[in-house]
């Protein structure tokens, strides 16, 4: 067998790509994509994946015209950011750019599930086994293996999951010191349409509207609440009454008092950025280029755009069989670098700053937040940046 192009990652980063490629070809069982095996259908209990995905205004653009936009989402109409015990805050609001949501919040398996059915009608030679590797390049093409199995493929990208060598200079990382618990929580006053940002001298506390559950059980958010490793461990431990007060201290009174609507888990927090991602014919996207912190929710909406991107690179590729990758592929890490080197600045600089437990600072923190709120021109760009990122 042999493809024009395979992409090692069945997560959405690499689903889109798939299908955004297959629209540029009247092959598309020459793309490639490999995924593990996993079950036919995909469950969206919360409990065996507690991920909620804060779709952004283009991402959702993105994924509509694919025939993949998971229904039943949350819609994020305004943004309120603060911090704890200081003064100083911003509201962004879809009114303010003429958009009908700034973002929608998704749990991770009603993505999955809807790209599941656009890659179903599309074409796609799908893969499912153990995870794909590539075995060596030759020339202008590589040799990848799966299952015993080899094929060789024009371009080869990795799209889910990433090795990065902390040891290198290549690659950066750093550990936040925070982990993450994730949780969902119900309000007893929720306002629709609000999400919640609210920075502690541990880390970002966010509160994101979540889809109604069975029975129209509203009022629900998704909780990510980012806090020192030992804080982290104790909140995940305590009974749900507990619990639900401790968010509620540290919270504040804005949504009335919590209560806890499902398990809770934690995972730490760190940045990883491949500061090469393009080797000869591949090139790594997604989660395999950069995974960032949660704060502001970009780590995927950055990887869709990477994808978006990619596809328009490798467009030429399913044209013209004599053309090569490697030169796509080094424009395409070209056209990336600003998007990808300013996403990943914001997300590493905010829970840091906010985080110093310095008066100063903090204070000073607090008259940017102040700034931005009365001010649309300073406003507007990280808006922009967050809803849509830089689309070079």
């Amino acid at each position: 067998m042999q493809a024009d192009v395979t992409i090692l990652g069945g997560g959405p980063v690499g689903a889109t790509l798939a299908l955004l490629l297959a629209r540029a070809t009247s092959r598309p069982e020459r793309i490639v994509l490999c995924r593990p095996r996993r079950p036919a259908v995909v469950s969206a209990d919360t409990t065996a994946d507690p991920r909620s995905m804060a779709l952004n205004h283009g991402s959702r653009v993105l994924l509509a015209s694919l025939g993949a936009w998971p229904a039943g989402g949350a819609d994020i109409l305004h943004v309120h950011v603060s911090q704890k015990g200081r003064l100083g805050r911003t509201h962004i609001s879809h009114a303010d750019f003429g958009v009908p949501a700034l973002g929608t919040v998704v749990p991770y398996p009603g993505i999955v599930e809807a790209l599941d059915a656009a890659l179903a009608l599309s074409g796609i030679t799908i893969r499912a086994g153990e995870p794909a590797a590539i075995l060596r390049q030759e020339g202008d093409a590589a040799v990848v293996g799966q299952d015993g199995q080899e094929w060789t493929t024009r371009a080869c990208v990795h799209a889910e999951g990433g090795t990065f060598d902390h040891q290198a200079r290549n690659d950066l990382h750093r550990d936040y010191g925070q982990h993450a618990v994730l949780a969902i929580v119900r309000a007893s006053r929720p306002r629709p349409g609000w999400a919640w940002e609210r920075f502690t001298t541990e880390g970002p506390l966010a509160l994101l509207p979540y889809p109604a559950g069975p029975a129209h059980d509203t009022g629900r958010y998704a909780l990510v609440w980012c806090c020192r490793p030992g804080h982290a461990e104790r909140l995940a431990a305590l009974d749900d009454g507990a619990f639900a007060d401790a968010l509620g201290r540290t919270f504040g009174t804005r949504l009335g008092g919590f209560a806890a609507a499902g398990p809770r888990h934690r995972y730490p927090l760190g940045i990883n950025l491949r500061r090469h991602v393009v080797d000869g014919v591949t090139v790594a996207i997604g989660n395999a280029a950069q995974t960032l912190h949660p704060v502001a929710g970009q780590g995927m909406n950055l990887g869709l755009r990477d994808a978006a991107r990619l596809a328009e690179s490798l467009a030429p590729l399913l044209r013209d069989p004599s053309a090569r990758a490697a030169p796509l592929l080094s424009a395409y890490a070209r056209a990336r670098g600003a998007d990808r080197w300013l996403t990943s600045g914001l997300t590493d600089f905010m829970p840091r700053i906010f985080a110093t437990g310095l008066a100063p600072v903090e204070h000073a923190c607090g008259l940017a937040l102040l700034g931005l709120d009365v001010s649309r021109t300073l406003r507007g760009p990280l808006a922009r940046q967050l809803m849509e990122g830089l689309r070079a």
